[in-house]
């Protein structure tokens, strides 16, 4: 026998349901309010700000470019000098000169090399917790590194074209960045349980007035 249902039967509490949907949206609001000012004080005052210095190489004189065919060489030559630049050989000058106490490994995770587009330009770049410690060390890389290519490699010494500056400015953390998205890290996270909640607040305010609708 089918069953009916009369409408009085499926009414449901509106104002208990309204309360208890804006109790779990207040749930997301503190979430990601609570999240921003965590990842704020996080980057604020907990993680150590990072500083970058850029010393650059140039690897052949000016006078010496007399075609496309001479810068083309060039530039290859300074995608193969980047290769050797990262090598142990001269991290371990530049550790053994500034009396660092870093391994190979360290050193080398604090540095980038980058070649500009069609140049003959070798940029070092080195992060470090200390704006001074960043210049020296990329400096000293450019130092070492030309010598280096001019002795061992038999070839032109390279030009010096910047040594490194002393940042004020740290590149990292960026707190503005942080603070952003750990609160939308926070919504998002509350959002997931919330939603869940909701639907089993809307079951259970169901099913006290109809059991067998609740189960559907």
């Amino acid at each position: 026998m089918e069953k009916h249902y009369e409408s009085d039967e499926f009414e449901i509490d509106l104002k208990d349901l309204f309360f208890e949907i804006v109790g779990e949206w207040k749930k997301i609001v503190i979430s990601t309010v609570l999240a921003a000012v965590i990842m704020y004080v996080v980057s604020a005052f907990i993680m150590v700000p990072q500083y970058e210095s850029t010393s650059k190489l140039y690897l052949v004189k000016s006078d010496s470019i007399s075609n496309l065919t001479d810068l083309q060489l060039g530039t290859n030559l300074a995608k193969d000098y980047m290769e050797i630049i990262d090598g142990r050989p001269i991290l371990d000058e530049v550790i053994k000169n500034l009396k660092l106490d870093y391994s190979y490994e360290e050193l080398k995770n604090m540095m980038e090399f980058n070649n500009p587009t069609s140049s003959r330009i070798i940029e070092i770049k080195v992060v470090h917790s200390d704006a001074q410690m960043a210049k020296s060390i990329a400096d000293e890389m450019a130092d070492v590194a030309a010598e280096y290519i001019k002795v061992k490699m038999s070839q032109e010494k390279p030009a010096v074209l910047q040594y490194g500056y002393v940042s004020e400015d740290a590149v990292s953390p960026n707190t503005m960045t942080n603070t952003i998205l750990g609160a939308l890290i926070g919504s998002i996270l509350e959002k997931t349980g919330a939603a869940l909640k909701m639907a089993d607040v809307v079951v259970k305010l169901v099913g006290k007035k109809h059991p067998e609708a609740a189960m559907i």
